[in-house]
């Protein structure tokens, strides 16, 4: 093994490492390396084993495409809960209306941050769109609400991750 008078070497044993390289590089050992990984001085990476270099992951474009789970409500006049799972929520809207106002709101048990809000004056009706994430914790849920029967809002959403941040995919979508 070749180095250089002025580094050490170091053995790296890793065996989630070495499932990683054979995996990666198929044709490059077979039930085990031919021989351990070295490190000389220090690691300098030169192979890219993150999950979108392997593939594992799809864009989040598509990752946040909307599929059969995706939720929706109309809210006129009313306040109503959307969402109560925690995690990382897509949320696309549009509200409608005059003299009124449109909002979305989260509400931890104890009080309520509005996250979205328009106000909606005078006697034309308007419309606007909003597009954003949410993250909800434990004990919260998220609300829209309108306080006129002149207002409306119209919302769409979908879990993107989890509480954790784990991606959740569109679903039934697996990879091949």
């Amino acid at each position: 093994m070749p180095i250089q008078s002025t580094t050490y070497n170091s053995r790296v044993t890793s065996e989630a490492l070495e499932k990683k390289f054979r995996d990666t590089f198929t044709s490059q050992g077979g039930a085990e390396l031919v021989d351990d990984l070295y490190a000389a001085g220090v690691i300098v990476p030169t192979v890219d084993f993150t999950a979108a270099a392997l593939g594992s992951e799809i864009p989040s474009f598509m990752q946040q495409a909307w599929d059969a789970s995706t939720g929706y409500k109309k809210t006129n006049n009313t306040t109503d809960t959307l969402i109560t799972t925690p995690g990382f929520w897509k949320i696309d809207l549009t509200a409608t209306g005059s003299s009124s106002i449109a909002e979305v709101r989260i509400n931890t048990g104890l009080t309520t941050k509005t996250v979205w809000f328009l106000g909606l004056t005078g006697t034309s009706n308007l419309t606007a769109d909003g597009e954003f994430f949410v993250f909800l914790r434990s004990g919260d849920s998220l609300e829209q609400r309108t306080n006129a029967a002149t207002g409306q809002i119209n919302t769409w959403y979908r879990q993107v991750a989890d509480v954790n941040g784990n991606l959740v995919n569109p679903l039934g979508f697996t990879f091949s």
